[in-house]
């Protein structure tokens, strides 16, 4: 399955990008990583360029919640994008905050898959068990 992935907004996180590159490729899915300082309309470009199935993006700096307010919105002006799978993952609050109170709000904002602070492998098994989930019929 093809993935674009990067770090959001004003992260510049370039170690954890590239050890999410290196294990989604580990796990044999196709990866086109837009790198940090990634805007939103970029992600949803590279997911209509590359036909990806998966936009699974990272924050690492607490400042995704900024940006992931407008995701719903933004995936509406695309077309074709309904069946993308959205993942978000890392730090996604600045300061402190507590999972079950995270994780909600950001499926609001339109994410299938939240990881506020869960291990890398952690967080690509949820995918691919989400992903053997909704292909079973």
């Amino acid at each position: 399955m093809k993935v674009v992935t990067g770090v959001v907004g004003n992260d510049i996180h370039v170690v954890a990008n590239r050890l999410i590159d290196l294990s989604l490729r580990a796990r044999g899915f196709e990866v086109f990583n837009l790198g940090v300082n990634t805007y939103l309309e970029e992600f949803f470009d590279a997911v209509v360029e590359t036909g990806a199935e998966i936009l699974l993006i990272s924050s690492l700096n607490g400042e995704a919640e900024g940006w992931g307010r407008e995701v719903k919105a933004l995936k509406a002006q695309y077309k074709n994008l309904d069946d993308l799978i959205m993942m978000i993952g890392g730090n996604l609050v600045v300061g402190s905050g507590k999972a079950e109170d995270i994780v909600p709000r950001y499926k609001k904002y339109g994410f299938d898959l939240v990881c506020h602070q869960v291990d890398l492998n952690t967080g690509l098994d949820t995918l691919e068990a989400f992903i053997q989930e909704r292909n079973t019929p």
